[in-house]
């Protein structure tokens, strides 16, 4: 294997000189930059990054820490994080961190020194003990945050007002019996969907009914053990929101197997559009979150803090979504006043804080 001496040796220059030319230094003649790049081309030399990141202060490498790795949610938050760095020159590290603190700072400690900086995953309380601490070692970018933390950006999917616009849509096609599948307690996706559902109905004069609050983990199979609650009810509810779109999933399977039609026997909502969602039977109507653009843009104010050297202190941005309706919803229902679900925009967007 060629080394960095190898490389002078044969460019006739010195180590220094190789050095700056790959790390980008202006402080090189373009004749004898291209001359190293060259020799370095033909040795096939393949730069030290431990070594390269001792002169630069720079690894040119970002660290991303996530509740879990399965799921096509996570897939594509995965795409767009590798997407953003990639195109800045950046590769990502990526690990899962369970929702606990322990994990987390585990995780964060095995790149301390190999990442310019951390992207976390932080919807659950429990992990948030540990993220002021992980602000003083890096600068970090929290996505869907349990709650502000100091010295950290932060990105949050608009998930009250997503779960506001589809319960509105089940509400103004005709339902007054709307249950909900939720999501893991302490997480704060799951609180504001929550919160999303039963302002909805409040806002139109219905109430919650605890009867009808059905628990899940977004999980599939927490999805499926609602619907099975749900089809041996003596009375159902006529619409079922599940909180997201796997425990739809689980939901429409159980509901099927149980011979409850959707859309006619309940008409069924999820939330995220994963991308297999389309593809269902009947296509499930949801709230679609840009998972791709949420990856990417954390990669762009992470990136935009290591130019600029700021502290993130109190930097807060919304990701947008939209609904999106599909033949899961379309209820036989006689349709109240207002506007009905094929007149209404499929993908308006909702706005944010």
């Amino acid at each position: 294997m060629a080394t960095i001496r190898d490389v002078a040796q044969k460019a006739g220059v010195s180590v220094a000189t190789v050095s700056r030319v790959l790390n980008g230094s202006d402080a090189v003649a373009d004749q004898t930059r291209a001359r190293v790049e060259r020799v370095v081309a033909k040795l096939e030399y393949w730069p030290h990054g431990a070594a390269q990141s001792l002169n630069t202060s720079r690894t040119h490498t970002l660290g991303v820490l996530l509740p879990d790795l399965h799921g096509q949610f996570f897939s594509e938050v995965i795409r767009g994080l590798d997407q953003g760095a990639r195109e800045r020159g950046f590769q990502i590290l990526v690990s899962s961190a369970h929702a606990d603190v322990d994990t987390v700072m585990t995780g964060a400690r095995a790149m301390a020194g190999r990442v310019d900086g951390l992207i976390v995953m932080a919807p659950d309380q429990a992990t948030m003990a540990g993220m002021k601490q992980l602000a003083k070692r890096f600068p970090v970018i929290l996505l869907n945050p349990h709650h502000p933390v100091e010295g950290c950006g932060m990105i949050s999917v608009a998930n009250f007002e997503g779960a506001v616009d589809i319960v509105g849509h089940l509400i103004r096609s005709g339902h007054r019996s709307i249950g909900i599948i939720k999501g893991p307690k302490g997480n704060m996706d799951a609180e504001e969907r929550l919160r999303g559902y039963r302002h909805a109905l409040r806002k139109s004069g219905l109430e919650s009914t605890p009867a009808f609050e059905f628990a899940g983990d977004f999980s599939e199979a927490s999805g499926f053990r609602a619907g099975l609650e749900i089809a041996h009810l003596r009375v159902r509810p006529t619409a079922v929101f599940a909180t997201n779109d796997g425990m739809a999933t689980g939901l429409l399977s159980a509901l099927q197997q149980n011979g409850v039609l959707v859309p006619q026997g309940i008409a069924v909502a999820g939330f995220d559009d994963i991308p297999i969602a389309q593809f269902l039977s009947p296509g499930l109507t949801t709230v679609h979150v840009d998972a791709f653009a949420l990856g990417k843009q954390a990669v762009q104010m992470l990136l935009g803090a290591l130019q600029e050297e700021n502290t993130l202190v109190s930097r807060h941005e919304i990701l947008p979504v939209k609904l999106i309706l599909r033949q899961s919803s379309q209820s036989q229902l006689k349709t109240v006043s207002g506007p009905t679900s094929r007149s209404r925009a499929a993908s308006r967007p909702t706005g944010g804080n």
